[in-house]
């Protein structure tokens, strides 16, 4: 059997690249491991939405609890409506500000300063 060593250098290639483009999006920022942040460290707001969150409401805000759609891939994949997202007044800002905690269906929660950006988990 004679091999054609261009071809086969071709489709090597092509191999390499699928290969590559699978290991990184492996690798993307859904699926490292999210910083932990204890719920002392997070801002008095914070922790009051926390509990607004475990008491069922009444929320300030009227897109408090609606789907989060993690657009940005932050956080771990998972099927929409899986998120919520709810609003962490931020002190002198005239709107919602950038705060959030979301919150998944199994009960992990996050936490962004930066306007889902970033994430941190927040720890029991």
């Amino acid at each position: 059997m004679k091999f054609d060593s261009r071809a086969l250098a071709s489709v090597l290639a092509l191999l390499l690249l699928v290969l590559a483009g699978t290991a990184m999006h492996a690798r993307g920022p859904a699926e490292e491991a999210l910083s932990g942040i204890d719920i002392a460290q997070l801002p008095p707001e914070a922790r009051n939405t926390l509990r607004l969150i475990e008491r069922g409401g009444p929320f300030p805000y009227r897109k408090d609890g609606t789907v989060f759609g993690n657009r940005e891939r932050v956080l771990p994949a998972n099927p929409r409506g899986y998120y919520r997202e709810y609003t962490v007044p931020t002190p002198g800002s005239r709107d919602r500000g950038a705060r959030r905690i979301v919150t998944g269906e199994k009960g992990e929660r996050y936490y962004t300063a930066d306007h889902y950006r970033s994430f941190n988990r927040i720890l029991q």
